[in-house]
C-alpha cells in the first residue's frame, strides 16, 4: 500500500488515515454486493478505488493514495434527493459534495497525524480544484475505470428508459475525463461490461 521508501512513520500514518476514512464509511445505511457479500456501498467502493489505483498507478504517491480512497467518503449525508432534478441541481450537489469530502478526508487526517501541507493538497484533489495537476488526474482515471469495470453495466440496468444517443453520450462523457494513460487502460487491462461493449467503442469512436 505505501511506496518504497516511505519511512515507518509515513507508512503509519497512511495506514491509520486508511483505517479511519473506512471506519467512516463502514456506516453507510447502503449497501453493495462484493463477491457474494454484502458491504457499507461506499466503503465497497472506497476499496475499489483504491483497488484499481494499485493496478493502474502503483507508482502513485501517498497524497493520491489519500485521496482516492477519500473521494466519496460519507458521500450519503448529503443525498441527491436535496437539491433539484435540473442540471443546475445536479452541478450544485456535485460541488458541495467535493467540499464536504474534502473537509471529512482533512478532519481524519488530521486525527491520523498529518500536517497542514499534505492535508491541503488532498483536500485540493478533493475539491477538484485544478483537473491539470497530474495528481487529480489520476484520481479522475480511477474513478472513471471503476465507473466503467464495477458500475456501468448496472446503472445501465437501473435507466432501460436511456436510448442508444444517450447512452453515447454518458459513455463519451466518461471517456473525456480520463487521460490517454487513463483511456488506453481502459481499453485493454479492465474488465469492460460484455453487454455494453458495441455502445462504448460507438461512443469512443472504434
Amino acid at each position: 500500500m505505501t511506496n518504497a521508501g516511505c519511512g515507518n512513520g509515513t507508512a503509519d500514518r497512511l495506514i491509520r488515515a486508511i483505517e479511519l476514512f473506512d471506519a467512516a464509511n463502514a456506516a453507510d445505511p447502503n449497501l453493495s454486493v462484493a463477491d457474494g457479500k454484502s458491504i457499507a456501498k461506499e466503503l465497497c467502493y472506497a476499496q475499489r478505488m483504491s483497488a484499481m489505483l494499485e493496478r493502474y498507478a502503483p507508482e502513485a504517491d501517498e497524497v493520491v493514495r489519500l485521496a482516492v480512497r477519500a473521494q466519496h467518503i460519507e458521500r450519503w449525508e448529503i443525498p441527491r434527493s436535496r437539491y433539484p432534478l435540473t442540471r443546475a441541481g445536479y452541478h450544485k450537489w456535485r460541488t458541495t459534495l467535493y467540499g464536504f469530502h474534502a473537509d471529512r478526508a482533512a478532519a481524519l487526517m488530521r486525527e491520523a497525524g498529518y500536517d497542514e501541507d499534505m492535508i491541503t493538497r488532498v483536500a485540493a484533489m478533493l475539491k477538484k480544484e485544478s483537473l491539470a495537476d497530474p495528481a487529480t488526474q489520476m484520481m479522475e482515471d480511477v474513478a472513471a475505470l471503476v465507473f466503467i469495470e464495477s458500475y456501468l453495466a448496472d446503472f445501465a440496468a437501473q435507466h432501460p428508459e436511456y436510448d442508444e444517443a444517450k447512452w453515447c453520450g454518458i459513455i463519451a462523457r466518461t471517456w473525456r475525463k480520463m487521460s490517454p494513460r487513463g483511456q488506453a487502460f481502459a481499453l485493454t487491462d479492465i474488465a469492460l461490461p460484455q453487454a455494453l461493449l458495441p455502445l462504448i467503442k460507438k461512443a469512443v469512436g472504434l
